[in-house]
């Protein structure tokens, strides 16, 4: 299945943890360190309803303050996206909101590593493909998007017990883009 048809049939868990893992590995470029959204993965692991909806907002609320950055003037595309898709979490771990706010996040991450992605092309108008594979893509691009795909089947095919795999493949992606985001540093300094 294609990345957008695994992001249709998702369900709340899966959105948000998409969402998430999207978000999770662009931290780098929020100056986050590892455990930034812990808080908001623990809320999916607990489960649903309402105790765990209060406890998603009053996450993302400790996440927002975590991640708190200065204006967006002067910062680079790849940081205003990053912080775009932590300003557009839902307060509320469900509903149309959730669905807008996954596929929102895959595009914009997708936009990102094409950004940093140093054997790619940036200026391309238009979003990175997400309805094939990976094959025709830069590398870090491809790899972004076999691991949003592989995010969402390990939810689909796991429920609440996909979440740790999941949570791993986030965290190697972010260690990728760290030392990406480090290279890139250097090679400005």
């Amino acid at each position: 299945m294609s990345l957008v048809e695994l992001i249709a049939r998702a369900d709340t868990r899966g959105l948000a943890a998409s969402g998430l893992a999207c978000l999770d590995r662009c931290v780098p470029l929020l100056d986050g360190d590892d455990e930034a959204l812990r808080p908001l993965w623990a809320t999916l692991a607990d489960g649903t309803g309402d105790a765990a909806g209060r406890d998603w907002a009053q996450g993302l609320t400790q996440v927002r303050d975590k991640l708190a950055g200065p204006d967006a003037i002067g910062e680079d595309e790849a940081v205003v996206l990053a912080r775009r898709m932590l300003a557009a979490a839902p307060a509320e771990c469900s509903g149309p909101e959730l669905r807008t706010w996954a596929d929102g996040c895959s595009v914009a991450s997708l936009r990102i590593h094409r950004l940093l992605d140093p054997a790619a092309d940036p200026a391309p108008e238009g979003d990175v493909p997400r309805d094939g594979g990976a094959q025709a893509l830069p590398p870090l691009v491809a790899a972004e998007l076999r691991r949003q795909v592989g995010v969402l089947e390990l939810l689909a095919g796991h429920g609440a017990a996909g979440l740790r795999p999941a949570l791993e493949v986030s965290t190697e992606g972010r260690r990728v883009l760290r030392a990406v985001v480090s290279r890139r540093a250097r090679g400005r300094g």
